[in-house]
């Protein structure tokens, strides 16, 4: 079982920038896959970006050039920076961590989310 708690959250202007952070309770050395998953008001849960034991990266096109993945696999932790950020930014972040597999089945570990406010 994987605990994952993240933190950075908050509310900033459109063309501002935070970074997300999330911590495992286990060693994440051996999980294939951390990443972030978000969700807007009345709308579904869709991944943000992922990034692999290795250092590979996935982005969402609409996050590509804006946001940057990061893994610190000694420390447990995860990353995500965000620029530019704009008003449809606006939702629940979630930290995830998983297989391939997870993302076509939607299941893997879950973190209870931050939430992420940009004003216009």
């Amino acid at each position: 079982q994987v605990q994952l708690v993240e933190s950075g959250g908050g509310l900033v202007q459109a063309g501002g920038s935070l970074r997300l952070s999330c911590v495992a309770s286990t060693s994440i050395f051996s999980i294939e896959l951390m990443g972030w998953y978000r969700q807007a008001p009345g709308k579904q849960r869709d991944m943000v970006a992922a990034i692999s034991i290795g250092g590979s990266t996935n982005y969402a096109d609409s996050m590509k050039g804006r946001f940057t993945i990061s893994r610190d696999n000694a420390k447990n932790m995860v990353y995500l920076q965000m620029n530019s950020l704009k008003s449809e930014d606006t939702a629940v972040y979630y930290c995830w961590a998983g297989r391939p597999v997870d993302i076509v089945q939607g299941t893997g570990y879950w973190g209870q989310g931050t939430q992420v406010t940009v004003s216009s």
